[in-house]
């Protein structure tokens, strides 16, 4: 007749000896070392029996017992009676090993607990399209087209032209970060509006009004920023949509 032996599977050597020491209803401060190492060592030479693939990690645990055990075997120093104090415990690492790892299986139990219960939970699924229809998020331009954007954008740069006045100066770098913070600061100081054209009025370059045009739209992405305009063709006027201290801090574009 053939028996079939069947061994509980444990995910690593402390949660072995947690098993048996509960199992023994054993006080993890005071472990019997000699029993535990030898139900340990029976665990292991039953799972080699069944051909059951053990981690080398249960070996090393194996030789960390019977060194422990070794340890508590060999004759104790003598203690002066005047001193109470005695020598470190051999299973004191153990222990501290031990609980750690009960404290994280602990939680391990309260978060599959959790999930079980979640798992009976059936939430009401939301139509988010009917959500958005309801309540649309605000669109920063209005019915201002990118065909607007660039119209204004040429139209700028025509006039801009012809005033373009001679000066030596050193060329300064012009970059979009640099942009978005001149074009926050100028809104915070103008809480009534700013059209572009007096944006750039002080532009020195085609590539400063280049540049302030990008940094424009970077700050309609994000929402910065609210655009309107009178007519077709006409000056795009620029409002500020948070306050200053809520408003987007340009020093993290990149």
């Amino acid at each position: 007749m053939n028996y079939r032996v069947k061994l509980p599977i444990f995910e690593g050597p402390l949660d072995l000896l947690l098993h048996l020491i509960e199992e023994n209803k054993i006080d993890i401060y005071n472990i019997p070392i000699a029993i535990i190492t030898q139900q340990y060592l029976d665990y292991l030479d039953k799972a080699r029996e069944i051909d059951l693939d053990l981690t080398s990690e249960f070996i090393v645990m194996a030789c960390t017992l019977l060194a422990i055990k070794a340890q508590m075997l060999l004759p104790q120093p003598v203690v002066e009676p005047e001193t109470e104090e005695e020598g470190p415990d051999p299973r004191e690492e153990l222990v501290k090993r031990l609980l750690e790892y009960k404290k994280y299986q602990e939680k391990v139990k309260t978060f599959e607990q959790l999930a079980a219960e979640q798992a009976k939970c059936f939430p009401r699924q939301i139509n988010e399209k009917a959500l958005l229809e309801k309540f649309p998020p605000p669109n920063p331009i209005g019915s201002i087209t990118w065909q607007d954007l660039v119209a204004v954008f040429e139209k700028v740069l025509i006039q801009k032209k012809g005033h373009t006045k001679p000066i030596s100066l050193p060329k300064e770098e012009i970059t979009i970060q640099k942009q978005l913070n001149y074009i926050l600061t100028q809104l915070s100081q103008n809480p009534q509006g700013l059209s572009f054209y007096q944006l750039i009025n002080q532009a020195v370059s085609k590539e400063e009004v280049i540049v302030t045009f990008l940094a424009l739209l970077e700050l309609v992405r994000l929402k910065q920023i609210l655009l309107k305009q009178k007519k077709l063709f006409d000056d795009l006027y620029l409002y500020l949509l948070h306050s200053e201290e809520e408003s987007f801090n340009a020093d993290t574009f990149s």
